[in-house]
């Protein structure tokens, strides 16, 4: 087992605003993540990796590898949250089973640190991403190194899928942030909601 990762950059957390969310693109043979830290709405890539667990014959070892490794991930960088790609259904149940194990040990791990998870279906990471929800590995890859400055390395679409979970994430919960927005006052309310006049 060996994994391959760079770092963007080293990020302290210094307010209340400041997160990091953790994005996972599970697997049993190469499992993705990345990660992005989000200060006063501005994202940016902290660091992104593959752990390539084919050399590893025993399906159990491979889970504890993930385990070990999602929870090395967490220690060194504290991440507020994890996203997480969920399975997609496939016509062989066998490898539906092992990712789903994958996926369960890589939330097993979260769970353990308090950290809370959110699943999201492919579908749903490559539309947010790209605006296009058949979108393929390389799609996903050129819009995050357009959106987020990254590097071009196709060793990593295993980890650009998971930094696109971990941005879909941050998109998902931008809507609900604006959607809770507070007002002081009816006309501070009507300036956001002009079509809100009666």
């Amino acid at each position: 087992m060996y994994y391959n990762s760079y770092s963007i950059g080293i990020i302290y957390k210094m307010a209340q605003n400041d997160r990091i969310i953790l994005g996972i693109d599970p697997g049993t043979i190469v499992m993705g993540y990345g990660l992005i830290h989000i200060q006063n709405n501005v994202v940016k890539p902290l660091s992104i990796g593959v752990i390539k667990l084919d050399k590893l014959d025993d399906h159990a070892l491979r889970l504890q590898k993930i385990f070990e490794r999602t929870l090395a991930i967490i220690e060194e960088y504290k991440p507020d949250e994890l996203a997480i790609e969920a399975q997609f259904f496939g016509k062989n149940v066998q490898s539906m089973l092992k990712l789903g194990r994958a996926q369960g040990v890589a939330i097993a791990a979260a769970l353990s640190k308090k950290i809370p998870i959110t699943e999201y279906s492919p579908k749903k990471i490559k539309m947010s991403i790209t605006g296009n929800g058949n979108a393929s590995k390389e799609q996903v890859a050129a819009m995050l190194i357009q959106i987020l400055g990254i590097k071009k390395d196709d060793k990593y679409l295993d980890a650009t899928d998971a930094l696109g979970a971990a941005l879909c994430h941050y998109y998902q919960n931008k809507k609900t942030d604006s959607a809770k927005k507070s007002y002081t006052g009816w006309k501070a309310f009507l300036t956001d909601n002009p079509k809100r006049k009666v």
